[in-house]
């Protein structure tokens, strides 16, 4: 019985090293995304959610260009979250980000919203610190 577990055993430790071995290579092949980098959001999910709601497109009736418009507003806000990304507090950067991304669907307008707002209310109460 002894011969039988030490047998398994050592399949199963073999096993358990190939695939951390694996999973590390895997992690090194990656490429490594900086933590103040601009998060990458997939947009289509919510852009055919906001299509399929509107019920009429915003143009003549044609979901494709709603799709699209929805698209190109989505790219546009991201070229915005770029230029202004350096300016977010990091606190901030990364609660807006786990609140956007939180159920499934991401929007850049969403997160350079949240981003926005948590930016003027620090302005907002900047005069209230430096006066206590």
């Amino acid at each position: 019985m002894r011969k039988y577990a030490t047998k398994y055993s050592i399949r199963y430790s073999t096993l358990y090293a190939a695939a951390a071995g694996s999973i590390f290579a895997l992690a090194l092949a990656m490429p490594a995304a900086r933590a103040d980098d601009v998060p990458v959001l997939h947009v289509e999910q919510i852009c055919h959610g906001i299509v399929n709601q509107a019920g009429d497109s915003l143009t003549a009736g044609d979901p494709k260009v709603a799709f699209s418009q929805c698209m190109d507003a989505e790219q546009k806000d991201r070229e915005t979250l770029v230029k202004e990304w350096p300016t977010f507090a990091a606190d901030d950067k990364r609660h807006c980000t786990a609140e956007t991304t939180m159920g499934g669907e991401s929007s850049y307008t969403e997160l350079v919203t949240c981003l926005e707002m948590a930016r003027d209310v620090r302005k907002l109460h900047e005069p209230q610190t430096k006066k206590n």
